[in-house]
């Protein structure tokens, strides 16, 4: 009888460890994380409140200072409504620069209070020259070059995420 008994537990121990069993047990109830297929980056929702209406984007979280050194270089192309969000803890003045980035960006400073500060639009590829905040950014957006205006996107914009 004791053998009978553990057969059984041994079946219950490899039904538990199929795959799919234990993911699915442990995703139960939690939302599933999405990464980016070139960067790996996780990607989140955020929102822009124009003064006509709320553009949204799914964009890679770059939180680590290694993601954020890496930014969006060698990169061939950037759909519409993605992007980049750098977070910065603590708020700073920044500088970005376009070295070893392929397409032009839209490069938009948050504040502290999570509104635009500035953008600096349609930048030029490959070009080293810093492009400051205009004051202490929580975070930066990088969006596709020109994408800011086509939406209408504007300092004192609202940013949520």
């Amino acid at each position: 009888m004791g053998l009978r008994y553990t057969l059984i537990a041994v079946l219950l121990g490899l039904t538990a460890c199929a795959p799919g069993a234990a993911d699915s047990a442990a995703t139960a109830g939690q939302e599933s994380v999405e990464n980016h297929r070139e960067s790996g980056l996780r990607i989140i929702s955020l929102t822009v409140e124009t003064k006509t209406k709320a553009q949204s984007f799914r964009v890679e979280l770059a939180g680590s200072r290694l993601e954020q050194a890496k930014g969006l270089m060698y990169r061939t192309s950037l759909g519409p409504d993605e992007g980049m969000l750098f977070p910065m803890d603590p708020p700073r003045k920044a500088a970005f620069w376009m070295r070893n980035t392929v397409i032009s960006l839209d490069i938009i400073y948050i504040g502290t209070d999570r509104r635009i500060l500035n953008i600096a639009a349609n930048t030029i590829p490959y070009d080293e020259t810093p492009l400051p905040s205009d004051g202490d950014a929580s975070a930066v957006l990088e969006l596709a070059g020109g994408r800011a205006a086509e939406l209408g996107i504007a300092p004192g914009d609202k940013v949520d995420w």
